[in-house]
């Protein structure tokens, strides 16, 4: 069994992913080095690492900024928070829309292209409930 499980970004800039995850949900600094950061949401126990992509730790055939990745943040109102995103200029990849399974969202995208879908569940559509025979 684990102890912990977090997603690790490798990038170009550790610095200023970490800022940016940082100034956007929050996050705070569990550990910094010119190569690594840790990072712990505010208000749970889910954390982000980031290190730099071609760090002699990864396997020269690793050595490479992540890419297609998405990393899903459940919020309170995901509408508002396109709104906030818009204001700061973040990259919207998907405008904010309705999904018939029970989802509110939207995607936006890092610095580096990783994909960020931000989600507030809402009421799944009965018509495709009954469709889909999902309970």
């Amino acid at each position: 069994m684990f102890s912990a499980y977090y997603p690790l970004l490798q990038v170009r800039d550790v610095a200023a992913t970490a800022s940016f995850y940082q100034d956007l949900f929050g996050f705070t600094e569990v550990f910094a080095s010119d190569w690594y950061m840790h990072l712990r949401a505010p208000n749970g126990p889910q954390e982000l690492a980031i290190i730099v992509y071609d760090h002699e730790t990864i396997p020269p055939e690793g050595r490479a900024p992540t890419s297609g990745l998405i990393l899903s943040f459940e919020v309170a109102d995901a509408a508002a928070e396109a709104a906030r995103f818009a204001t700061k200029g973040i990259r919207i990849a998907q405008p904010l829309r309705d999904e018939v399974f029970g989802q509110r969202h939207f995607i936006a995208s890092d610095p580096n292209g990783v994909l960020l879908d931000v989600i507030t569940p809402i009421e799944p559509d009965p018509t495709w409930l009954s469709a889909a025979g999902a309970q």
